[in-house]
């Protein structure tokens, strides 16, 4: 059974979801605020992923976020907002979340949401035998560990952005769609005006950096989605 936290500070809107989510065959633990959260993250025993409100009544959720992926960099989080705001949306991808939803959620969604993360941590933890180390040029990943590995420096990568490197090495140097991109490493169907594959790949830009010729690892085509590659130009 996967033992998810719930921090939110609308209490009619937590006992909804954790009843559905119980009811779903989740263990749910509920906080309210920044303060719990911290302490209760401070835990050997971790939650098994986290489920997190862009505003809390003392702190920022997304302030939170950042603290856990320094603390707990392999930890899944789903955010929620009830503000809707495309801003907090990119924000919280950026800083690392491994989804997003808007409030009010339907509580289907959230649950289909965690379940395909839920897969992909423990597709990385090992419990379907990833493989161990994939290699390309100068680029070592680790699915098993979230590591990606270049000049011998370990980059630790979040579960979404592990799950779309594994698949951009799946088939190096071929555009890979992003509808195809968003189903084999999120596990759901790319929706109109969602952006969650673009930032995802924003910061694996970002930690992975330029091949050592300058251009970049990871290339959009337009039309065509993305690849990983090494070429000093893409047709």
């Amino acid at each position: 059974m996967n033992h998810v936290l719930l921090v939110d500070d609308d209490q009619e809107l937590c006992s909804l979801l954790g009843a559905w989510l119980e009811q779903d065959g989740f263990q749910v633990e509920i906080l309210h605020d920044t303060a719990s959260a911290l302490l209760r993250l401070d835990d050997s025993q971790l939650p098994d992923a986290v489920v997190l409100d862009v505003m809390l009544p003392d702190g920022n959720g997304l302030e939170l976020l950042r603290t856990l992926r320094t603390r707990h960099k392999g930890l899944p989080v789903v955010m929620l907002s009830a503000r809707g705001e495309p801003t907090d949306r990119i924000l919280g991808l950026e800083l690392g979340a491994d989804d997003y939803l808007s409030k009010p959620c339907d509580p289907r969604e959230l649950t289909a949401r965690l379940k395909a993360v839920l897969r992909r941590s423990q597709t990385a933890g090992g419990e379907t035998a990833p493989p161990a180390l994939l290699h390309y040029a100068d680029l070592e990943y680790s699915p098993a560990r979230g590591t990606a590995i270049l000049n011998g420096e370990e980059i630790s990568l979040t579960v979404s952005e592990g799950r779309i490197l594994e698949v951009l090495l799946s088939r190096p140097e071929e555009p890979i769609e992003k509808h195809e991109l968003t189903e084999r490493a999120l596990e759901r169907k790319l929706t109109l005006y969602d952006r969650s594959i673009d930032m995802h790949i924003s910061n694996l830009r970002r930690k992975l950096g330029p091949n050592a010729n300058g251009e970049p690892r990871i290339v959009s085509i337009r039309g065509r989605g993305y690849l990983y590659t090494t070429a000093a130009s893409v047709p």
